[in-house]
């Protein structure tokens, strides 16, 4: 459904760019003409990915290591990136770290270490590209990743939950200031797309049945799903949306949501029961 050239020059960077869904996206935006700088801490795995997917895919793919938690490798990050390609436009906030885990059993450097990636590695990266864009009187986009749960909270994920609202609260803050710069921000909660890493860590054995069955579609999310809309809202296509986040979970958390949403285990025979006892109340 998109031009070949949706993307055509665009320059992306793209944390956490070198596996899982940071690099399904990054495929995507090379199939679409776009120039990629993939970014994260282990550099041979980078240096191996670009190469791939420059065969894959065409185009050209600068990987830079970096560790989001260090404001001063960020800077060098940026730094390089923008004097090879004279510049940015776009830059995709998606390294993350998450495990579940009772929060009681948590000790701060846990806490430490999900905050360090996810709020302040998007922070950093963020007035980084803004810093930069504004100097040179550049338009620019940031497509933050959340999750389903940045407004809701969630069990047993506390400093991931906390963290991704404060990633969310930095996209509207900046969608409202920024604007006026011709920098605008955009956010994705992706639901269950699963990957080997996230996957593990986050998915309890034989669970994977109950997990599905919170999904009104009784699927996963395919990572091209993902890719695609992520494609959108980085292109010219989407540029009056600022400040939003789009959902894209096949229905996950509105079920969740539903005061009465746990009544779908009811037979048809429960629901002539209830029927009737609703009829006898009248």
């Amino acid at each position: 459904m998109f031009l070949p050239d949706l993307l055509k020059d665009k320059v992306i960077l793209i944390t956490g760019g070198g596996t899982g869904l940071g690099r399904a996206m990054g495929e995507r935006f090379l199939d679409l003409g776009a120039k990629l700088v993939i970014a994260s801490r282990r550099e041979e795995l980078l240096k191996q990915a670009a190469d791939e997917m420059e065969r894959a895919h065409g185009g050209e793919v600068l990987p830079l290591p970096v560790d989001v938690r260090d404001p001063d490798a960020v800077e060098r990050m940026f730094e390089a990136a923008w004097a090879h390609y004279g510049g940015l436009d776009v830059l995709l906030n998606n390294a993350a770290g998450n495990f579940a885990s009772p929060t009681e059993r948590l000790s701060p450097r846990a806490v430490d270490s999900v905050l360090g990636i996810v709020l302040h590695g998007t922070f950093y990266c963020t007035l980084a590209a803004g810093k930069r864009w504004i100097a040179a009187g550049r338009p620019g986009r940031v497509l933050n990743i959340v999750a389903t749960y940045v407004e809701s909270g969630s069990a047993y994920v506390a400093p991931s939950a906390a963290a991704k609202a404060g990633v969310l609260a930095l996209t509207r803050s900046l969608a409202v200031e920024w604007a006026r710069h011709n920098i605008t921000t955009a956010a994705i909660a992706p639901g269950p797309f699963p990957t080997e890493g996230a996957w593990q860590r986050l998915m309890p054995p034989g669970m994977a049945e109950a997990a599905l069955n919170r999904i009104p579609l009784k699927r996963v999310g395919r990572h091209e799903e993902l890719a695609n809309l992520a494609a959108y809202l980085l292109s010219d296509m989407a540029g009056y949306i600022n400040g939003e986040c789009v959902v894209i979970d096949g229905g996950e958390w509105l079920k969740g949501a539903g005061q009465f949403s746990w009544l779908e285990a009811l037979s048809d025979e429960d629901w002539m029961q209830m029927a009737a006892r609703a009829k006898q109340a009248k």
